[in-house]
């Protein structure tokens, strides 16, 4: 490259903790998932490996990442990851800053880097940086999910069945009511159901999500469905500044009768996060993307989503030299 900057590459520390949230606060392709407090709640599970760059003593971007053996990751108790940057770092520096990280983990011996991108719906400004430096060093995309999304900015259809679902809601007489206990939904609901189908347990535990919503308050909302004061549904709800995305959304056996989910979905979009730029329903895809839950799709798209994509890369750190003769 023409103009070099000379940035650094550090694993970050505990030390950094006000450091790394002072930035993030700041980057135009960050949520309150890459906070501090939010990553470590799950640091036992996890091997932080991090990385700040510096240009001399000022923080230019970060990578939340963990290491499992000798590979790193966008860090895996996240839902995306990838570079995070503010808007005053423009291209060129974000390719060097790129061929700098990649530099460092291969002088560390790391082979390979795994990123999945932050879907372009969650920065605050246009922010597809990586993207162009990922086809420069020859990253090989090995994931790409599907995500349903409504664009409330603009009109959508709800179809003839959601509507019909609705009115059903309205006909059992629910009543949809915002929680901080999240323990009945959890324990009634969402644990029995993914057991049931699954086989498998919430990401989150109740001590854990109910720690997180404490710490962000703003950010993590929860509600239930109710039927004769009996829980019927329920959702929690992760917002960000442009997105509301339902992390967790289940109902009982029964949700089709009532029409309890609809119900639900609908008074969120239309009342509770109108004001929002996006409502993400989230990814329909099992086995690395390359499978579609025909039916889970089609419901999310009969709100009025359409789709766009989520994308995972790995790199070979190797390829860093490839970043060096890229500007004419």
């Amino acid at each position: 490259m023409k103009t070099v900057k000379n940035y650094s590459v550090k694993i970050y520390q505990e030390c950094n903790y006000k450091d790394w949230n002072t930035f993030i606060g700041k980057a135009k392709n960050a949520t309150f998932l890459f906070h501090r407090d939010f990553m470590d709640y799950h640091k036992d599970r996890f091997q932080d490996y991090s990385l700040i760059v510096l240009d001399d003593e000022k923080w230019v971007a970060v990578l939340p990442a963990n290491i499992v053996d000798n590979e790193v990751f966008s860090h895996q108790g996240l839902t995306y990851g990838g570079l995070v940057y503010n808007e005053k770092v423009k291209l060129t520096s974000v390719l060097e800053i790129f061929k700098s990280i990649l530099f460092f983990l291969n002088s560390n011996k790391i082979k390979k880097v795994q990123l999945k991108l932050i879907p372009s719906i969650y920065h605050q400004k246009p922010a597809e940086e990586l993207n162009y430096a990922l086809f420069l060093v020859e990253a090989q995309l090995i994931r790409r999910d599907s995500m349903a999304v409504i664009d409330l900015s603009k009109p959508y259809t709800i179809s003839k069945t959601r509507k019909e679902c609705i009115r059903k809601g309205i006909k059992n007489k629910l009543v949809i009511k915002e929680e901080l206990n999240f323990k009945l939904f959890w324990e009634e609901v969402l644990e029995p159901n993914l057991d049931n189908k699954h086989q498998v347990k919430p990401i989150h535990t109740i001590t854990e999500i109910e720690m997180l919503q404490r710490k962000f308050p703003n950010n993590i909302r929860h509600f239930n469905v109710y039927q004769n004061d009996e829980i019927v549904a329920g959702t929690t709800v992760f917002i960000s500044e442009n997105v509301a995305h339902p992390q967790y959304v289940s109902g009982m056996s029964n949700k089709n009768e009532l029409g309890s989910l609809d119900f639900l979905y609908q008074h969120l979009i239309t009342s509770v996060f109108n004001e929002k730029r996006f409502f993400d329903f989230g990814t329909s895809n099992e086995m690395q993307g390359k499978k579609l839950n025909e039916g889970l799709v089609f419901w999310k798209e009969s709100f009025g989503a359409s789709i766009i994509v989520h994308d995972f890369y790995e790199v070979k750190t190797s390829n860093y030299g490839l970043l060096g003769t890229v500007l004419i």
